[in-house]
């Protein structure tokens, strides 16, 4: 009695956990719903091919004679999927179209998604010459006096002998307010350039680029650390050099940190822009740096990502952006939930034909995967703006299946255990000692499946095996939080226990008769002799290639002892 009222504690305190699991998913979106959270709902988000969105074509701009690689444009793609990534956007389409690269999006991007995709993001180091706010001039030592220009030979990228007349005077007529760059406007690396901080209005003189894209490894953003190892509330963005990059940023912050303000500034560009323009305070030869500022978590975000994923390795300009329609609409999304319902229902009929009474555990269990997969789709709408395309409602489909192999393992398993003449409490809790290897077996193949799809796939398959590891990891939730217990709670009731006949578990049948190993069946005496025949050829379907050969064994001796 002991061990029951055990069985059972521990049965109630597991769906009390999956409850808990539950209403924690709905409670935490629907306190983003009365937070006023804009993205909060429990209506999943639709992908492109559902639901339509944002088509973006870039075009590329070389220089008069030059043309375009496919290893340059497949380069791109690359980039530009990391860009779109980073935002948090899932379901997105980046490929190529000729000499165009072509980003759908679904729904209607946010504005840094839009900034990120159409900046062309040529990614430049500059020393600043010069550097001026509003209509304040100054260059270099002389304060706001214009310096008397030299034609002797610049001897570093900060010297001030690069400012010719022409380009003294481009300089102080240039008004940041206005637009003073084509788009796609490709400037010479090896010569100063003027230009501005489209953010602060700050205009500069910078020196021939000395570092690029290509030699920057990564760019994240975080908070600063004191100097007793403490995170302080200021934000930052840090910078990580490849070992060609390290050895240049070390040459040239050793070059700048002796010198005055502003020369002692590296400019950052993006097209031919400031982004920014930090003071060098030390000479950095590790290949790591920080940028400091006026940031706030978003700003620092923003910045890190223009630089980890702002080197393309060609200029792109906007050729149309506009919005597109549903691929395959919403016809297809009705015919995909049909299918879904189709394999559903007959799972349903499946288990009541097969397993009678035990359907309801069936049906529990469905009821319950379905609530949570649900929810989650729902949590990842609002907190990773998730998307549902009809690849990822195939992999839900295919949870059904998973959810239905589990069950069909374990009540194949406490049948056999029944067999064998044990009671159904026994029957209940061995048969899962068994029938659990085998789920988590199956589960951790479907996993290891979807996790190599997801990593090595783009596109639509990527969000089918997304949702196929979900729905995975969510049948093995309810197969132990579940399945597992409400069998052991109805064991406790008098139709199951007592083994009815609509039970699924017909305990006087299986009393009668057992398979027992070698062939052979336990037969009870008030078995009728049709049944015991019965039985017979059962035990000999049932004879594994072992017991065969064992029996064959025995014959064969058992002929020899007779011959003798």
């Amino acid at each position: 009695m002991s061990e029951k009222r055990t069985a059972k504690g521990s049965a109630l305190r597991s769906l009390t956990w999956l409850m808990v699991l539950i209403f924690g998913i709905v409670g935490i979106i629907g306190s983003g719903m009365l937070l006023g959270e804009k993205k909060a709902t429990f209506i999943p988000n639709l992908a492109l091919d559902l639901s339509g969105g944002t088509q973006i074509i870039l075009t590329p701009i070389v220089e008069q004679g030059e043309s375009v690689i496919p290893e340059q444009l497949d380069q791109a793609v690359s980039i530009i999927r990391q860009r779109v990534d980073s935002t948090g956007v899932s379901e997105a389409q980046i490929n190529t179209s000729g000499n165009n690269i072509v980003v759908s999006i679904p729904g209607i991007p946010d504005s840094n998604t839009l900034a990120l995709i159409k900046s062309s993001a040529k990614l430049e180091f500059r020393a600043v010459l010069a550097a001026s706010a509003g209509s304040k001039t100054e260059i270099g030592k002389e304060g706001s006096k214009p310096i008397k220009t030299s034609s002797a030979k610049p001897t570093s990228p900060s010297d001030l002998n690069q400012i010719s007349a022409a380009l003294q005077k481009e300089y102080e007529n240039l008004d940041c307010s206005k637009t003073f760059r084509k788009p796609g406007q490709i400037d010479p690396e090896e010569k100063p350039l003027v230009t501005c901080d489209r953010s602060l209005g700050e205009k500069y003189i910078l020196g021939p680029v000395e570092i690029t894209g290509v030699d920057l490894s990564g760019a994240d953003s975080g908070t600063v650390t004191g100097a007793n190892g403490a995170a302080t509330n200021e934000w930052a963005v840090n910078l990580n050099f490849n070992s060609a990059g390290s050895d240049k940023f070390a040459k040239v912050t050793q070059r700048l940190f002796p010198l005055t303000e502003p020369q002692n500034r590296f400019a950052v560009t993006i097209d031919g822009y400031v982004i920014t323009a930090p003071t060098t305070q030390a000479v950095i030869t590790g290949g790591s740096a920080q940028i400091t500022g006026s940031f706030d978590q978003a700003s620092s975000k923003s910045l890190a990502d223009q630089l980890k994923y702002g080197s393309l390795p060609i200029s792109f300009a906007v050729q149309s952006q506009e919005n597109i329609s549903a691929t395959l609409g919403s016809e297809q999304l009705a015919a995909g939930l049909l299918a879904g319902l189709i394999g559903l229902l007959l799972v349903v009929v499946y288990s009541i034909f097969q397993y009678r009474g035990l359907a309801v555990i069936t049906i529990g269990s469905l009821v319950v995967a379905g609530i949570i997969t649900y929810i989650l789709i729902a949590l990842l709408t609002w907190r990773a703006d998730y998307r549902l395309s009809l690849s990822g409602i195939a992999g839900l489909i295919m949870g059904i299946g998973i959810t239905a192999d589990s069950f069909i393992v374990y009540f194949e398993r406490v049948k056999d255990e029944l067999r064998e003449g044990k009671p159904i409490f026994v029957a209940v809790e061995s048969g899962w000692n068994r029938a659990k290897r085998t789920i988590w077996v199956s589960g951790a193949v479907s996993l290891l499946a979807s996790a190599i799809l997801y990593i090595l796939t783009v596109g639509n398959v990527k969000g089918f095996a997304f949702t196929l590891g979900m729905t995975t990891l969510i049948d093995l939730t309810v197969v132990a939080l579940f399945t597992y217990p409400a069998f052991r709670l109805l064991t406790k009731t008098k139709f199951f226990s007592s083994g009815h006949k609509w039970s699924g578990l017909e305990l006087k049948e299986t009393a009668s008769y057992g398979y027992t190993g070698r062939g052979t069946f336990r037969v009870a005496s008030t078995v009728s002799s049709g049944k015991a025949a019965k039985a017979s050829k059962e035990a000999e379907r049932r004879q594994t290639i072992a017991e065969r050969k064992a029996s064959g064994d025995v014959t064969s001796s058992t002929k020899k002892e007779e011959g003798n």
